[in-house]
């Protein structure tokens, strides 16, 4: 039988493309090192869970995933329309906000249109730009870590559709004002669409503000997650606030049924359990600073951070990460990013960072 080249059939955006790469599994290292167990701090995870009301609706919800979900997530859309002060059909629910940042750079840029994202700004960016078959343009930073918002209005052409903004900003932690943001979607065409990525919103609600009622731009879509504070990343489920119009093109794109049942009920139930989740931010906040003290007093501080991870900077950061793993901690290293002498760790719970300090303290006096 006659073998088939099935890359020559594939769209042409296939070429150089490839699937996202996750955080190591704990499994998988416990396979590689023969270890019983292991801490991993790769994927920005909430080391505390899910809230209490949240872990009861889906207990409770579990006998009913015969049937299909509400496929237009009305009862949450009704609560994140109340939350956020706008009207339902400004809520875009997604399968996860990844999915949602996929489908909106899908529904307005293709062939011969162009996307604009910072060269360290979340890496799916990249990756929906080009299976979408559009142009993406990658501006470095102006200080190796920040978004330079002066130098994305520069890039700006007639091709411009999309422009993305991780807010605060992975993998670098970095986080841009109010008043930096609007001066910067002041001087934007009003007609390209803004990704606002706010994954790690909750984080720093009380420094940056609402910017869900305070922004102004037409195309401005603000993505948030219910993975990261809310402890809900396996039941992959976000959203977005943006003008009705866009929301009614996104779902044009949108999967039937992208949002599956026991998600819907645990989002509605952690919605219903805001000073938990907070009380949980604050814990994560505290340790955060822990760790970044720990790190500067070592020299290996690789920038403050606004989000629930921490960077390490080391010229042996790859070594580094090998004697971690080898102790059963599991750190994200950022080659891919181009910052091969960073690593970002996720803030775990007191006992996970203890752990990791003491194996840490172990590797660097071994180096």
């Amino acid at each position: 039988m006659a073998t088939v080249n099935w890359s020559d059939r594939a769209v042409v955006q296939t070429s150089g493309l490839y699937p996202y790469v996750p955080g190591k599994p704990v499994e998988m290292l416990l396979a590689e090192k023969g270890l019983k167990e292991a801490v991993k701090l790769a994927s920005n995870e909430n080391p505390y869970g899910p809230s209490p009301k949240a872990i009861k609706a889906i207990k409770k919800a579990v006998g009913e995933v015969h049937r299909y979900p509400d496929g237009d997530c009305g009862e949450l859309k009704q609560a994140l329309a109340v939350k956020h002060g706008c009207g339902i059909e400004n809520i875009l629910l997604g399968n996860g906000s990844n999915e949602v940042l996929e489908l909106l750079i899908r529904t307005f840029a293709g062939h011969g249109d162009e996307v604009i994202y910072s060269q360290r700004g979340f890496i799916v960016y990249a990756l929906a730009t080009q299976a979408a078959g559009a142009t993406g343009v990658a501006v470095p930073e102006a200080d190796g870590l920040s978004h330079d918002l002066d130098a994305m209005l520069t890039v700006i052409t007639k091709q411009t559709r999309v422009i993305c903004i991780a807010n605060p900003n992975n993998p670098t932690g970095t986080l841009h004002g109010m008043i930096a943001l609007q001066q910067f979607l002041d001087r934007l065409p009003r007609d390209v669409v803004v990704i606002m990525d706010e994954a790690y919103y909750e984080f720093v609600a009380d420094e940056l503000g609402d910017t869900v009622n305070e922004l102004d731009h037409p195309g401005l879509v603000i993505s948030r997650t219910f993975s990261k504070a809310y402890g809900l990343a396996g039941c992959r489920i976000g959203y977005a606030i943006a003008d009705s119009e866009i929301v009614s093109l996104v779902n044009r794109f949108r999967e039937p049924f992208n949002v599956n049942f026991l998600a819907q009920r645990a989002a509605l139930a952690a919605l219903d359990d805001w000073a938990w989740v907070m009380a949980r931010v604050t814990d994560c906040k505290q340790e955060r600073d822990r760790l970044e003290l720990t790190f500067d007093a070592w020299g290996i501080l690789g920038g403050r951070s606004f989000g629930n991870f921490v960077l390490l900077r080391h010229t042996h950061a790859s070594r580094i990460l090998q004697m971690l793993e080898d102790q059963g901690m599991i750190p994200r290293p950022l080659g891919p990013y181009g910052m091969p002498d960073y690593l970002r760790i996720s803030v775990g719970s007191e006992q996970e960072n203890e752990q990791l300090l003491k194996a840490l303290e172990s590797v660097l006096r071994a180096l």
